[in-house]
């Protein structure tokens, strides 16, 4: 008996001086450019984004889907949307589907989850996510007052009109509290945050204060501003590669244009035409619409802000992983949903319903090309910004090792050192870990990037990428992404045999996603007759 007491000690000993595992806070911006934050180029004002890129890490070469939902899928369930059958969407997850906090939980983490969720198949936030508590917000039509939002997987109330809600500050009050309770009853375990924003995803809604404060910034027009930001991304060393040509006639990936025209009034135009050809009336409504898109990605950064002071006042900033990104890149997009447009509502407000469209899309997701839904890179390339004090000794560099969201599941599950037992029937984990990269550049080495996405499709194999686009006939392009990521210079002609390589190996990839997934072959890709 007095041995077992002793070994119980020991073992009690053992785990209370074995080192903490790190805490994770994931935050996922949605519908932010390549270039919107200061720290990869962008004139607007994002601090906090900024320091903590500065006491860490910046990846110049993370990419995303394309889309915000199976991004979302891909991010927390460590597999392509293909696998999981969620893209296209709608369809049920497979049984072996496990997502982060799933791994987590054995381990004695806490996950917590504020924002917006996409996740399908999953609709039950805490019984099928895994999470220990969950704010979630269905509506994204409304910034203002939602009128679909859940707590704990519980509907809850609409916001009434001229209430002082705004969903960035909403989601953040939540995981602020959250954390609170954390420190207060389960201080001595992890805890996973992962906290989703809606911005500065459509409708472009913000404080009128905000607004006020960026509009000035924009009046010179989309081409400067654009220029503007290239040159700080190469005074960086973020890009190396040629600005991309303003693509003049792609406009929105979905035509609605003639439905919704005289809607939204003789201020709003539907391609990325020069700043020059506009009526003083187009610019005006112009540049308020950068303002409010700038003002929500500003407002997302303060609040950022009051997470990072939470931690820090728990005394877990240095051990807490904190991963930044977008879900795709800025929208070229232009619809009205949710209560509709009114015209003569202030632009931001909650009567009003505008998108960003392919005007400042292009600037947002300079210096790359098109925008979210394509997968070629400005559709596809993402900002990741890592901090991890404890962690990562670097300070304020670059890290060019190409990695996807489907990295960040196995990334956690290296730094909190869980072996993952994968369920029977499920196939290995396509993404790998970067922590690696945390230590060095360069030190992640892959075989390929796959990406599929309505039509659009593309490969990454080292310094190559082919990408078709469904609007443009499906032919394969081919670009040398190590000079020329702004794809430029078609070298499909020059290099037939690479092509021809390359599609084969994405055909292969894309044939056992689809049988990853357990669904039949044909209902991603129809056979030819």
């Amino acid at each position: 008996m007095l041995k077992y007491c002793l070994s119980i000690v020991l073992m009690t000993i053992a785990v209370l001086a074995a080192p903490k595992p790190p805490n994770i806070l994931l935050i996922m911006a949605d519908d932010m450019g390549f270039s919107d934050s200061g720290c990869y180029g962008g004139e607007i004002e994002t601090p906090n984004i900024d320091t903590l890129a500065k006491n860490g890490l910046r990846f110049t070469q993370c990419y995303n889907t394309a889309r915000c939902w199976p991004t979302r899928t891909a991010l927390l369930s460590g597999y392509y949307p293909q696998q999981t059958r969620t893209d296209p969407r709608n369809n049920p997850l497979p049984e072996w589907t496990r997502l982060l906090p799933h791994w987590l939980k054995p381990s004695g983490y806490r996950s917590y989850h504020s924002g917006k969720w996409h996740v399908f198949g999953a609709n039950q936030i805490l019984a099928q996510g895994g999470f220990d508590r969950s704010y979630c917000l269905h509506d994204h039509d409304r910034n203002f007052y939602p009128t679909s939002h859940d707590i704990d997987d519980q509907r809850q109330a609409p916001v009434p009109k001229g209430s002082n809600y705004y969903s960035t500050v909403a989601f953040t009050d939540h995981a602020i509290q959250c954390l609170k309770d954390h420190a207060a009853s389960y201080a001595g375990r992890p805890f996973f945050s992962y906290v989703a924003y809606t911005v500065p995803h459509f409708p472009l809604h913000a404080p009128q204060a905000d607004i006020d404060r960026c509009r000035a910034r924009y009046e010179k027009g989309w081409e400067a501003v654009r220029a503007d930001r290239f040159k700080r991304l190469k005074e960086q060393g973020i890009v190396t590669c040629d600005l991309s040509a303003v693509e003049r006639e792609v406009g929105a990936p979905y035509d609605n244009w003639d439905k919704i025209k005289d809607r939204l009034g003789k201020g709003e135009v539907n391609r990325p035409v020069a700043w020059e050809s506009l009526t003083e009336e187009q610019r005006r409504f112009q540049v308020e619409k950068m303002a409010i898109h700038a003002a929500m990605v500003e407002v997302m950064d303060r609040e950022i802000g009051r997470l990072i002071a939470q931690v820090k006042a728990m005394g877990e900033l240095d051990n807490t992983l904190i991963l930044f990104l977008s879900d795709n890149g800025a929208s070229a997009e232009m619809m009205i949903r949710g209560d509709g447009h009114v015209p003569t509502a202030p632009m931001g407000a909650g009567e009003s319903f505008l998108c960003l469209g392919p005007g400042w899309s292009t600037v947002s997701n300079t210096p790359f090309r098109r925008h979210k839904t394509w997968v070629h890179e400005g559709g596809i390339s993402t900002p990741l910004v890592v901090h991890w004090p404890a962690g990562i000794k670097a300070r304020g560099e670059l890290r060019r090792d190409l990695c996807h969201v489907i990295d960040i599941v196995p990334t956690v599950l290296d730094v909190t050192q869980i072996k993952p037992v994968l369920p029977l029937g499920s196939p290995a984990m396509p993404g790998a870990s970067i922590a690696p990269a945390f230590a060095r550049d360069g030190a992640v080495k892959r075989d390929t990037i796959f990406f599929s996405h309505e039509g659009n499709k593309a490969l990454r194999m080292g310094d190559y990428k082919i990408v078709s686009a469904k609007r443009d006939g499906g032919a394969w392009e081919l670009y040398s992404m190590a000079s020329d990521r702004g794809e430029q210079k078609n070298l499909a002609q020059a290099e037939p045999e690479r092509v021809q390589a390359m599609a084969a190996t994405w055909k292969s990839l894309d044939l056992q996603f689809t049988k990853d997934s357990g669904a039949p072959e044909k209902p991603l890709h129809k056979k030819k007759q």
